[in-house]
């Protein structure tokens, strides 16, 4: 969707879903992967699977790659976390990965309710064992600390892109 593309991640309740409000709301082209994107699936093949898992939880390569072949806006933020992050990192021109500490990790999953991903004990648990281990999300990713103000948040991944343009 956009000439440049970038890639928001980070462990759930570091902010990916407030940043892209942010963003969208600044009036940048901004996608809720999890919301547009995600389906239940093997991560290694892509097949749809009736197991709601976190381990399951991927994104539609072939309508992301679409997304990212239509040029029509300056720059498109994709933001949201995907286990198949790996079979589609390459196509991104930029990755930010939104990090906390874990007290405000855990101050956050606690403000959550039982319907979303992380109000229930287990997945607060899992979500805290990913934390530390950061075994789900990119290695390689611009860190950006997201324990600020979604303003200042939105305001330094601006502006690194801005800086990267080119």
């Amino acid at each position: 969707m956009g000439v440049k593309n970038y890639l928001i991640e980070g462990v759930s309740c570091t902010g990916k879903t407030t940043v892209c409000n942010e963003l969208q709301r600044r009036g940048y082209h901004a996608i809720h992967g999890d919301r547009e994107l995600a389906y239940q699936g093997d991560p290694k093949t892509g097949e749809r699977t009736d197991t709601a898992a976190h381990e399951n939880h991927i994104w539609d390569i072939d309508r992301l790659k679409a997304l990212i072949e239509n040029k029509d806006e300056e720059a498109t933020f994709f933001c949201g976390g995907s286990r198949n992050f790996m079979k589609f990192i390459d196509l991104f021109d930029e990755v930010f990965v939104l990090e906390v500490d874990s007290i405000t990790l855990k101050k956050r999953l606690l403000e959550r309710s039982e319907q979303e991903f992380g109000g229930k004990k287990a997945e607060r648990e899992l979500i805290m064992r990913l934390h530390s281990t950061k075994e789900d999300i990119p290695k390689n990713g611009v860190m950006i600390n997201a324990t600020a103000s979604i303003e200042h948040v939105v305001d330094v991944i601006v502006r690194q892109c801005e800086e990267t343009k080119g």
